[in-house]
């Protein structure tokens, strides 16, 4: 067994992305957010990724590349779009920050 000695441990941040130095962390995390929310709504009404694709208007690979977390090239407006096709409603609201300092997005689920 491995000492923890042999391995120094770091605390992270909320957001692993940060963590590994992304530039667009941020914007990352927003997606990983949408993205587990479209996969748990995709798994509890038990769909198939073709049968998604359709509903969601992607092509399955497209959709099969986002559930396994590459969605670079996938927009977060065409996530919110993705959850509207599920029949969520998704509410964005804009409110002045408590500090000085630049704001930030997180997506709630209700």
């Amino acid at each position: 067994m491995n000492d923890t000695k042999d391995f120094p441990i770091e605390q992270g941040t909320e957001n692993v992305y940060s963590d590994l130095g992304y530039p667009d962390a941020a914007d990352m995390l927003v997606k990983a957010e949408l993205v587990r929310e479209i996969s748990q709504i995709l798994m509890d009404r038990k769909l198939t990724q073709q049968q998604a694709s359709n509903i969601l208007g992607m092509p399955q690979p497209k959709l099969s590349e986002m559930l396994r977390g590459k969605f670079r090239g996938i927009s977060q407006a065409k996530m919110i779009e993705c959850l509207n096709r599920l029949g969520r409603d998704v509410d964005i609201v804009v409110r002045k920050t408590r500090r000085q300092a630049a704001g930030h997005t997180q997506v709630v689920v209700a």
